[in-house]
């Protein structure tokens, strides 16, 4: 379990590594024209890259289990935050997503991935025996997922709140829930997502013009068509790290959600597949984790974290390349970010901490909680 938090870790910090090189090679010319500085994303990045790696070594020693008492006040204050955010959030790009605190903004629907994880493993570890009751318990869990996901949809954010469903669900699912249960969750989310995608004109359009592209052969979205071009300017072995031509304002978003693109095009596709292997390490290692975790929480918890962070990868590389609508998700530790990458950091330590406490338990340093005790804490 040990050898698996440093193999974590160091998978993740050469992801890091290579998100600071991508933002500053994607972000230069967009920093020189809009900031007049060529490193104004970069060192700004480059901040929180180092705020993530102590969120990750801080995380890495906080036992776990601290968790369980703190999930309730936590779900309800991120619950607050996301309401304060429907209200009083300003409105860029046609939505509301950021609080800004003067010094520093936060994106709520980011914090709420990890909070609603947490708060459904206490839940579905306390309260385990009813989860194959549909009325009195699997209903009760997903009234949480249903109350954070829809309060993430009406800012609006569609695909955010449409993965907290997934991942949801699949931690769910792993807890031991019956699939009838889950598949008449997923037409009932569904039919709320396929609403809200039609209320909201920006997921309409983009919907609309992806089945037209894959039906009757339109053309592409403008940033995916870029992204292809990108893509495909990087052959085998890439042009070089800052010989990108799509980084020249060619491609929206280039240090952002579609920063897997200018990777492929300066790294080509040796440089592509590596990253994806990263996630693919990450994603084992991770559930080997989950795995062998001596208690359901950390179980539950080590496979949420995991399949949130290496499921969001998945939609990005999908969305780059047009398999997937776009979406405005993240690369994770690659694309320019700040509450996402942070606390996908804390994820990272908190995923570390569990590998590092079952290592303990192990060798008979730190004992497994009393399930007595822990079934008390979810009533």
């Amino acid at each position: 379990m040990k050898k698996l938090g440093l193999t974590i870790f160091f998978d993740v910090f050469v992801l890091m590594l290579l998100g600071l090189t991508m933002v500053m090679t994607a972000s230069s010319t967009y920093s020189v024209f809009k900031f007049d500085n060529v490193f104004y994303l970069f060192n700004s990045h480059l901040f929180k890259v180092f705020l993530g790696i102590g969120a990750i070594v801080l995380f890495a020693f906080i036992p776990y289990e601290y968790y369980r008492r703190l999930s309730k006040p936590i779900i309800i204050l991120t619950t607050i935050l996301l309401i304060v955010t429907l209200f009083f959030a300003p409105d860029i790009k046609g939505a509301g997503r950021w609080l800004n605190f003067g010094i520093f903004s936060i994106q709520p629907a980011d914090i709420a991935k990890l909070v609603l994880i947490i708060h459904l493993a206490v839940l579905l570890e306390a309260k385990v025996h009813l989860i194959d009751n549909y009325k009195n318990g699997f209903l009760y869990f997903f009234f949480w997922i249903l109350l954070i996901s829809g309060l993430i949809m009406l800012q609006p954010n569609i695909s955010s709140g449409v993965m907290l469903i997934v991942i949801s669900l699949a931690v769910i699912y792993a807890a031991g829930a019956k699939f009838k249960h889950i598949f008449v969750s997923m037409i009932l989310s569904g039919f709320v997502i396929g609403t809200a995608a039609m209320i909201f004109r920006h997921s309409r359009l983009r919907i609309f013009d992806f089945v037209n592209s894959v039906s009757s052969g339109g053309d592409l979205n403008y940033q995916v068509k870029q992204a292809l071009y990108s893509l495909g300017s990087g052959g085998i072995f890439g042009v070089g790290i800052g010989n990108s031509m799509q980084n020249n304002l060619f491609l929206p978003e280039a240090y952002g959600d579609f920063i897997f693109a200018i990777l492929g095009e300066e790294f080509g596709l040796i440089g592509s597949i590596a990253v994806l292997l990263a996630y693919l390490v990450f994603m084992v290692c991770g559930m080997q984790v989950a795995k062998k975790s001596k208690d359901m929480f950390g179980q539950l918890l080590a496979f949420g974290i995991t399949l949130s962070i290496v499921l969001y990868a998945f939609v990005n590389v999908a969305v780059t390349t047009g398999v997937f609508p776009t979406t405005g998700l993240p690369l994770p530790f690659i694309s320019y970010g700040g509450t996402s990458l942070i606390f996908l950091c804390v994820s990272v330590g908190i995923l570390i901490n569990i590998a590092l406490t079952n290592h303990l338990r192990q060798n008979g340093v730190v004992h497994v909680p009393d399930q007595n005790a822990v079934e008390g804490i979810g009533r």
